[in-house]
């Protein structure tokens, strides 16, 4: 093949490419991969550190993070945390950006608890909240709505039971569980920051 002939190729695919790109920029929605949800949030009402009670209607149009943890924790919940707040200083100035911190031992953290502790990581708990409440309605939304802890374990006694998960979800603004993230892992934590980003440009052309 000529040389003229491979630069015309050349030339036809990188005009190709950059008029995809501008399509993509200018349509909402344009060359965004149809991937199903990985679950979706159930209707919940759980308390945070301020006793005021939080449901679903209260973070509808949001997105969010959701990960489970417990204030005493000394095993992966500070290094997850650490991680977290990487998520909190990079987005929390999105106004529809929000981060569910949800307690998996509400025997020990109480709403004085989380507020002890949401006070001592020092920041805007309108922008990263924290939730306790009964049990049994944690666990289900960490299983269920989240898909965040091992289904076998919705076999034992709840009693028995202790959730103790590193993973986080990712929630568009139709409470639709996008990916499941390792909070332990660098690269997926900024995996989660890049696409949560993705979907927030994605609402703002929306309502352009």
């Amino acid at each position: 093949m000529s040389k003229k002939k491979l630069f015309y190729i050349g030339f036809f695919v990188v005009l190709a490419l950059v008029f995809y790109f501008v399509l993509t920029q200018v349509i909402p929605g344009y060359g965004d991969r149809k991937v199903n949800p990985v679950s979706y949030v159930r209707p919940f009402g759980f308390t945070n550190q301020d006793g005021k009670k939080v449901t679903e209607k209260d973070i509808d149009g949001k997105v969010y993070v959701a990960e489970f943890f417990f204030t005493t924790c000394k095993g992966i919940c500070p290094d997850m945390n650490n991680n977290m707040r990487l998520v909190y200083d990079l987005l929390n100035e999105e106004k529809d950006f929000l981060i569910l911190s949800h307690t998996c031992d509400p025997e020990t953290d109480s709403v004085a608890q989380i507020k002890h502790y949401a006070d001592s990581m020092k920041v805007n708990t309108d922008k990263w909240i924290f939730l306790t409440g009964r049990k049994d309605s944690l666990y289900n939304a960490a299983r269920v709505s989240y898909t965040l802890d091992n289904p076998e374990n919705n076999l034992l006694n709840i009693d028995d039971q202790f959730i103790h998960t590193q993973f986080w979800a990712l929630v568009d603004k139709d409470g639709d569980v996008r990916k499941i993230y390792d909070g332990l892992k660098e690269s997926e934590v900024r995996a989660l920051i890049k696409d949560a980003r993705k979907l927030l440009q994605k609402e703002k052309r929306k309502s352009e």
